[in-house]
């Protein structure tokens, strides 16, 4: 049983006389130990007080450089990218739904009416999220311009980190994929376009895209599997009804 040792206690014993001293000087020599690590902590600060000093000035010099590079070149750069960019998203949302989209789609790309096109964005606004975005437009213009090599070169440069322009640019490169009669390759972007976000709009839209890109594949356990998972998650989608059907082909074909 431990005993408790009150304050001023007085040894008695020749044992509690040899404790005090042995713990009286263990205390002495940790505080030894500490102040000539001290010491020495001082000496090589004093020693080194020109190096640390600048090595602080430096990441200080740093920081405020970053601070006003963003504030005073990246910012406007911004903001000029994003009026840059306006007529040519103009063009590409009208191609949606005008008769004559070629026309339209490809003047989002180049440009017209003195303004730049996605290309020129790209270009000449590099590092901007005008830039990226361009990308991910100019992939889809070239997509719909059945330019597929270079719809998938734009789209596999867009960084995409949002809910759904990251999972559309993976999905059309799949799509681009299977214009040119690349199945397997398109099935890889299509399982990541479902997988990149969850959501009920593209992960059951990718999800049934990669069931028949699988069955077309004859890898009908994969197919089974995409079309499971959109009935069982998502069954209130658009998808879902079609997933059953394509799951009941894929059924009699094993």
């Amino acid at each position: 049983m431990a005993t408790y040792k009150k304050r001023g206690h007085k040894p008695k014993t020749k044992a509690e006389k040899q404790a005090q001293i042995e713990e009286q000087s263990t205390t002495a020599e940790v505080f030894n130990t500490l102040d000539e690590t001290a010491s020495k902590t001082e000496a090589w600060v004093e020693k080194n007080q020109k190096i640390i000093l600048g090595v602080v000035g430096a990441v200080a010099v740093c920081v405020l450089g970053y601070l006003a590079y963003q504030q005073w070149i990246q910012a406007p750069k911004e903001r000029e990218a994003m009026n840059e960019m306006f007529q040519a998203q103009q063009y590409f949302e009208n191609a949606l739904t005008a008769p004559a989209k070629d026309s339209l789609y490809n003047l989002s790309l180049n440009g017209g009416e003195g303004k730049y096109g996605f290309l020129d964005i790209i270009d000449n606004y590099g590092g901007t999220n005008a830039g990226n975005l361009a990308k991910y437009y100019a992939g889809m213009a070239y997509l719909n311009l059945k330019d597929y090599q270079n719809a998938i070169d734009q789209l596999d440069d867009y960084d995409g980190d949002d809910e759904m322009t990251g999972p559309l640019a993976k999905g059309a490169i799949g799509d681009a994929f299977v214009q040119l009669n690349q199945e397997e390759e398109a099935l890889k972007y299509y399982e990541e376009a479902a997988s990149m976000r969850t959501n009920d709009i593209t992960t059951p839209r990718f999800l049934l895209k990669a069931g028949i890109t699988a069955m077309n594949l004859d890898r009908i356990d994969v197919a089974l599997k995409h079309f499971k998972e959109i009935t069982d998650s998502y069954p209130l989608s658009a998808e879902a009804a079609n997933a059953t059907l394509y799951a009941a082909k894929a059924e009699a074909m094993q």
